[in-house]
């Protein structure tokens, strides 16, 4: 393991302190009085009495002070030869010397030595030295590295990445699929480096650009390309880098940045999820966040305030714009607000021609048909999705991203990672009429979605899934439709209740109930689609921070509730009935798809579409997906 020199540091300046310490108490206990003259034997004070008044004793030599005495005398258990003994003399022993000069011994008195105060003097002096000097070291590493411990020191100061001139590798080619953001974005950098074609006619260069969109859809990505076309110095940070738990730092940051952005204008900064530092103020439970608004007071400020900031243009990138103030989002600080939204066919399709440039693909894979196959998915998506199917077709041993792989990683990145097929038995086959329910039910009507995939191979937490694909085309939902899918989602629990009986339903159908139960609910509340009437009596709703309040207000009276819930049913228990309604026509096809999806595990909807037709009508859908 790989330690950083504040590791070290921080674990070894303790260590040599306490060892010192300790190393100089043992030394200053070890450098006594005593010296050389030490005895490997001890003699208790009394037993040196008697030596004494029997004439054993030789010589006495004193130490500390007269607390320790080293004495020679004759042992007469080793034949009266010279030994020598360590006596701990008691305190208060005054008559010893007089006694020892009545009995003519010789013995002698050492002085006490003084090293122990030395060495506890160079202690003292030692550690407030050794203190200075770390965090002298501490303080001049940091101001040669950026991250050391002396950025307390900078808190204030802003933490954008700064790059004169921005070489992130991207430019507009390598951006597909959101060309009217391209085009919004690209006067943006033609502002910069052809200036006078604009103030020419009296255009200013706008101060803000907002890119507003799904997460994935492009929108850093915009940025980047932005800072390679340009060539302009280019700053960059996060809404979440402004914010600390002090008051006042994130506005210091918010100057500091504009302060370096003046010095090199013209410039760009971009602020990646501005949502984090530019919620709306003072609302919510106890008021707002004084450091945040503070932070935004200052952005605001800096972005229009009563000094301009001629030259500057910031790009903000955010995925939820219903949160920001007001004052943020008005002319003259983000005069633009630039949709980044979910590519079309078009769209994907040009984005799936850039992440196929490095992927190796066999001849019979069509990106068409993959752009067909994926409507709803963002670039994120859909680099996902191809990174995804280079990983199988690795994993698998082949030379090229081939059909199979490609329909696998469409599985996984909608639905999750495969998992262990079901074996034969009760509740296998209790699943394959659940989906086929979905799936006959979607077929059999014409305002439904068509059938893409009907299969058994669970995925994530389904045992098994009837993927329908919509038709992107349409921007607008009709009633019919809205039916259609909510009869097609009742499907399974259908089935389920015509064959197998109401008391043999399971847990399967939970989450298409729930699903149902939303749609009807808007179609009732929102969409003005029922006996109620073109009423809209639930919005969108607001969050506590949003000045939503604790607790969501009804917008209407209980008996208005009661007829809403009345509604609703209404709406279940009809699509629930046409749904069994078809599944009791249909019980012989409905068997023989069983009967082939238990066997084949998967059934794609061309082939599900043709065994249906050979028993009944199936009409004609606006759009048949191509198969993979």
């Amino acid at each position: 393991m790989k330690l950083s020199w504040k590791t070290i540091l921080l674990w070894t300046l303790p260590a040599l302190v306490v060892g010192f310490f300790l190393w100089q108490g043992t030394f200053a206990t070890a450098t006594g009085n005593i010296g050389n003259n030490t005895a490997t034997t001890r003699m208790t004070y009394g037993r040196f009495l008697e030596y004494l008044e029997s004439g054993r004793v030789v010589s006495v030599d004193l130490y500390e002070g007269g607390r320790t005495a080293i004495v020679q005398a004759l042992d007469p258990e080793l034949e009266n030869r010279v030994q020598r003994l360590r006596v701990d003399l008691p305190a208060n022993s005054p008559d010893l010397i007089a006694r020892l000069r009545d009995s003519k011994i010789s013995f002698d008195a050492h002085p006490m030595r003084n090293d122990g105060a030395w060495w506890g003097f160079l202690g003292n002096l030692l550690f407030p030295f050794l203190l200075i000097a770390a965090l002298f070291f501490l303080f001049r590493r940091s101001n040669n590295m950026p991250g050391g411990p002396g950025q307390a020191m900078s808190f204030g100061k802003s933490k954008a990445r700064f790059q004169m001139e921005a070489k992130t590798g991207i430019t507009f080619d390598d951006v597909a699929g959101i060309d009217e953001a391209k085009e919004e974005l690209q006067e943006v950098v033609t502002f910069l480096k052809q200036p006078e074609k604009f103030t020419a006619v009296g255009a200013k260069i706008p101060k803000g650009v907002l890119l507003v969109g799904p997460p994935g859809t492009g929108k850093t990505l915009l940025a980047k390309a932005i800072a390679g076309e340009a060539g302009v110095p280019f700053f960059s940070i996060s809404g979440s880098e402004f914010v600390e738990m002090f008051v006042g730092v994130g506005a210091s940051r918010v100057r500091d940045l504009f302060k370096k952005a003046k010095e090199n204008a013209p410039c760009l900064i971009f602020i990646d999820e501005i949502d984090a530092v530019g919620r709306q103020r003072g609302a919510g439970i106890g008021g707002g966040n004084d450091e945040r608004e503070q932070t935004l007071n200052q952005l605001l400020t800096e972005m229009d305030g009563f000094e301009g900031n001629t030259g500057i243009i910031i790009i903000a990138a955010t995925n939820r714009p219903d949160v920001l103030d007001s004052a943020l989002m008005r002319p003259g600080r983000f005069d633009r607000q630039v949709t980044v939204d979910a590519p079309d066919f078009k769209g994907r399709l040009e984005i799936l021609d850039v992440h196929a440039r490095n992927k190796k693909l066999a001849n019979d894979v069509s990106i068409e048909a993959i752009a067909r196959r994926t409507p709803g998915f963002s670039g994120a998506d859909l680099a996902n999705l191809l990174n995804e199917a280079a990983i199988l077709t690795a994993r698998r041993r082949k030379e090229a991203i081939t059909l199979l792989e490609i329909d696998d990683a469409v599985d996984r990145v909608i639905a999750g990672m495969e998992g262990t097929p079901l074996v034969d038995s009760k509740s296998k086959r209790l699943i394959a009429y659940h989906e086929v329910g979905h799936a006959i039910v979607g077929t059999l009507l014409k305002d439904h979605d068509p059938v893409q995939k009907v299969t058994l191979i669970p995925r994530g937490q389904a045992q098994g899934l009837t993927w329908f694909t919509p038709n992107e085309e349409q921007g607008l939902t009709t009633k019919a439709q809205l039916m259609a899918r909510i009869s097609g989602a009742l499907g399974g629990r259908a089935a389920e209740e015509e064959i197998f009986g109401y008391d043999e339903v399971t847990t399967g159908a939970g989450g298409d109930l729930q699903q149902v139960s939303d749609m009807a609910r808007q179609m009732v509340t929102r969409f003005g689609m029922s006996d109620l009437g073109p009423l809209s009596l639930e919005s969108q709703g607001g969050e506590v921070f949003l000045g939503g309040g604790l607790m969501n207000r009804s917008e209407y009276s209980e008996k208005v509730a009661t007829r809403i819930d009345d509604q609703v049913r209404s709406i279940v228990e009809h699509c629930h009935e046409i749904s069994r309604q078809i599944i009791r026509d249909h019980r012989e096809v409905i068997d023989r798809v069983v009967d082939l999806l238990i066997e084949k595990e998967t059934i794609n909807g061309e082939e599900f579409r043709q065994i249906v037709a050979e028993y009944a009508y199936v009409p004609e859908k606006e759009q048949f997906v191509p198969q993979l």
